[in-house]
């Protein structure tokens, strides 16, 4: 098959890869002309992949991949088209549609009859159907279900692991006709490997789960869930802490019975998904108030973890403060949606002295986010764990010199490496000296 995959992201840039690596010829359609550039040169513009740089620079030296800005001219070569472009949640909670629109009209001056347009970004129940549907009829002047088709496949895969995950879940499929769906279903299937799921009733593979809308909402409720499980979480840890009881110990316990599947309370919900998708289901659904609540409760959590550390250690103001952790994950450099900016400003409030420390950013981009470096052995009064990377779980007092008191939003730190501070970990009752 020849397929264009627009928008080279950490989504897209796999999926291209994965596509080009079952032997069919792609095209990655992308704005940005050194990301681009780098494609072509068969090297990863982007770090923590695992695999990717590897395989693409396969997929590259065997003629299979290149990489274009020109999105019109690459769908007009094409059997099919894959779109991962940014969505984004402005201020109001609003989907902004910007990007996409952008690239969907770039689409429909390139559609060409016979062509299906899958897209992959998670979107609000209805998109596809009402949105990008008359928008590329009338940038290409065809007809949907006649000259071309249109599916919605929300991609479910998460960074750091695309190429495992792409094996490890059912590809969700809804189109707005049945043979545009069918023609999905045999997309997938000659671009994607499965691995074998005993597990699951109906087998690990291709779902057509009947409509668009149906497929929209499978993402949107799956994602939903997970903030929703985490603020349930958060606000069990919040009580706990008031009883002196640990609240990892009733999790563990609950979640002992197969019923209960209880996440982990933590200082902040950050990244492209697990913030943005409830917003977007919200959008949708306004009166959701459980959906509403969660999100409430999870946003809450850096203040309340700044609040935490007040109770322990009194006033904030001209404490020096390292807030380690820039990322909204260990071991992923990305700061979408990150629980370090309400954090940082939640302790600048108080009147703190704020730094932060990140193994996966230099000094220079750590300022280029608005935050001032903090190199470890530097004495500090307070430290809060907001991204639970590796490296931390082996920090110790000699790394924090003149540390009095640290909360753990993650629980990563081992108290017994801070003799002499107090850390304090959310959901846990009892500070630890």
């Amino acid at each position: 098959m020849r397929i264009t995959v627009v928008g080279l992201g950490k989504i897209g840039l796999p999926l291209a890869v994965q596509y080009a690596g079952r032997g069919h010829t792609v095209v990655g359609a992308d704005v940005n002309p050194d990301t681009v550039a780098s494609v072509n040169a068969g090297r990863e513009p982007f770090p923590g992949e695992a695999h990717l740089q590897e395989r693409l620079a396969d997929a590259v030296r065997g003629g299979l991949l290149t990489a274009t800005t020109d999105t019109a001219d690459a769908v007009a070569q094409s059997d099919t088209v894959v779109v991962v472009v940014p969505l984004f949640v402005n201020d109001q909670d609003a989907p902004d549609f910007g990007w996409m629109d952008s690239a969907t009209k770039d689409i429909a001056r390139g559609l060409r009859p016979g062509t299906l347009v899958i897209y992959e970004t998670t979107l609000p129940v209805g998109t596809t159907r009402t949105r990008w549907k008359p928008m590329l009829e009338s940038g290409s002047g065809l007809a949907e279900g006649a000259d071309f088709h249109l599916v919605f496949s929300p991609e479910r895969v998460l960074t750091g692991r695309v190429f495992a995950d792409l094996r490890k879940y059912p590809k969700l499929v809804g189109g707005l006709s049945p043979e545009g769906a069918a023609r999905a279903v045999r997309f997938y299937e000659a671009v994607l490997e499965f691995d074998e799921r005993p597990d699951l009733e109906r087998g690990n593979g291709v779902w057509d789960l009947g409509s668009a809308e149906a497929s929209e909402m499978a993402k949107l409720a799956e994602t939903t869930y997970r903030d929703v499980n985490i603020g349930l979480a958060n606000q069990f840890a919040a009580f706990a802490a008031t009883q002196g009881i640990d609240v990892y110990q009733v999790i563990d316990a609950s979640n002992s019975q197969p019923y209960s599947h209880i996440h982990r309370p933590g200082i902040a919900v950050g990244g492209h998904c697990i913030p943005v998708y409830p917003r977007l289901y919200l959008w949708n659904d306004p009166a959701a108030s459980v959906v509403r609540a969660a999100r409430d409760a999870n946003a809450a959590m850096p203040s309340y973890a700044v609040g935490l550390l007040k109770a322990a250690h009194g006033d904030l103001a001209g404490a020096r403060v390292v807030v380690l952790g820039a990322a909204y994950r260990g071991g992923v450099k990305e700061t979408a949606f990150s629980g370090v900016f309400p954090t940082v400003a939640a302790l600048r409030a108080e009147g703190a002295t704020v730094t932060v420390h990140d193994p996966m950013y230099t000094d220079g981009e750590l300022r280029g986010l608005g935050f001032d470096p903090h190199e470890l052995g530097t004495e500090v009064d307070l430290a809060i764990v907001q991204a639970d990377h590796a490296e931390y779980r082996e920090l110790s007092a000699e790394d924090l010199p003149g540390l009095r008191a640290a909360l753990d939003g993650r629980r990563v730190l081992d108290p017994d490496a801070f003799p002499e501070a107090t850390v304090i970990v959310i959901g846990d009752g009892s500070s630890h000296r």
